[in-house]
Parts: C-alpha cells; structure tokens; sequence
C-alpha cells in the first residue's frame, strides 16, 4: 500500500473520534445551559419582590 494511504488511515482513527466527542460535548454544554435557563425563570420572580418606595435608599 501506498504511504499516503496509511496517513489518512491513521488520521481517521484519530481525528473521527475526536470530532465526534467535541460535537458530544457542545451538544452536553448546550443542553446544560437550556436546562440552568428554565429553572432560572422559574425560581425568579416576575418584579421586583416589594412595592416600589418600601425601602429607603440607605437601607441596603
């Protein structure tokens, strides 16, 4: 066989591999952020928690 056949060869095994974990891992990444998004909107509230001039500016 020729030597450049055996280059792409080795190339294959490598590099398939390892494109296929990276697009795993975006996809893993992604679906974490998405997931932290919605429980984020769900636990936080919609206003500010208390009527606007409850508190004195100081008082923080």
């Amino acid at each position: 066989m020729h030597q450049s056949y055996f280059s792409l060869l080795d190339m294959a095994i490598v590099g398939v591999p390892v494109f296929v974990i990276g697009i795993w891992q975006l996809v893993s990444i992604n679906r974490e952020i998405a997931k932290d998004e919605a429980s984020r909107e769900d636990d936080s509230p919609k206003g500010s928690g208390h009527p606007v001039g409850e508190h004195r500016l100081d008082d923080r």
